[in-house]
C-alpha cells in the first residue's frame, strides 16, 4: 500500500511540475474578451497561445498575438508591422515597406463599415511611441484588431506595443468545438515575410 501511495504521489507531483513548465514557458490558454477581432474570433473563444514563438523571435507580420495592454488587461490583435517597417494605410490599402498587402480577414467587416474606409489613412509616424519616425522603432510592433470599427489598437492611445509586452501567438482555437481552428496567418503577408 505504501509503495502504491508513493507512486501516485510521484505521478501527481510530476504532472504538476510538467503543467507548470508547459504553462510558464511553452503554452498558455487565453479567453477572448470583446469583439475587436471579429469575425476571426468572438467573445468567449478559448485559444492556445504559443509562448515559444515570441521567445524565439518567430512571430511575424500577419500573426495573431496576445499582449499585456496594462497590468490588468491582455489584448488580442493582429501583428501588422515589425521593427524597421514603414507601414501605412491609403484608401483602405495596407502598404508595408511600399508593398501592397491584401487583408482577406477584413472582407466581412468591409461590407458593414461605418465610414468611407474601414481603416483610416494612417502611417507609423502618427502613432504613439513612434516619436515621429516613419519606421517602427526597435523593440516595438504595430497591432490592429480585425474589427477596425471596434478595436483599441496601435491607431489610438495604445500606440505601438513593446515586444516585451507580447505573451505569444494564438495558434489554436479550442472552443467552441464547432469552430475549432488553427493557423490564423493569412498567406497574403508572404509578400513581405520572406
Amino acid at each position: 500500500m505504501k509503495k502504491e501511495l508513493r507512486e501516485w504521489l510521484i505521478a501527481i507531483i510530476t504532472a504538476v511540475i510538467i503543467y507548470f513548465i508547459v504553462n510558464t514557458f511553452l503554452f498558455t490558454q487565453y479567453v477572448v474578451s470583446g469583439e475587436s477581432m471579429s469575425p476571426t474570433f468572438h467573445n468567449g473563444d478559448r485559444l492556445i497561445v504559443s509562448k515559444i514563438a515570441n521567445s524565439m523571435d518567430k512571430i511575424q507580420r500577419g500573426d495573431v498575438v496576445i499582449f499585456h495592454a496594462d497590468e490588468e488587461k491582455d489584448y488580442i490583435k493582429r501583428l501588422i508591422g515589425v521593427p524597421g517597417d514603414a507601414v501605412e494605410y491609403r484608401n483602405d490599402q495596407l502598404l508595408i515597406n511600399g508593398k501592397e498587402v491584401a487583408e482577406p480577414y477584413l472582407d466581412e467587416n468591409k461590407k458593414h463599415k461605418r465610414n468611407e474606409f474601414l481603416t483610416e489613412n494612417i502611417s507609423v509616424k502618427e502613432l504613439v511611441h513612434a516619436n515621429g519616425e516613419s519606421k517602427i522603432p526597435a523593440g516595438y510592433y504595430m497591432v490592429l484588431g480585425d474589427n477596425r470599427d471596434n478595436s483599441s489598437d496601435s491607431r489610438y492611445e495604445l500606440g505601438l506595443v513593446k515586444k516585451s509586452q507580447v505573451v505569444g501567438e494564438a495558434v489554436v482555437r479550442i472552443f467552441p468545438f464547432d469552430r475549432m481552428h488553427y493557423d490564423f496567418y493569412p498567406d497574403s503577408f508572404n509578400v513581405v515575410n520572406k
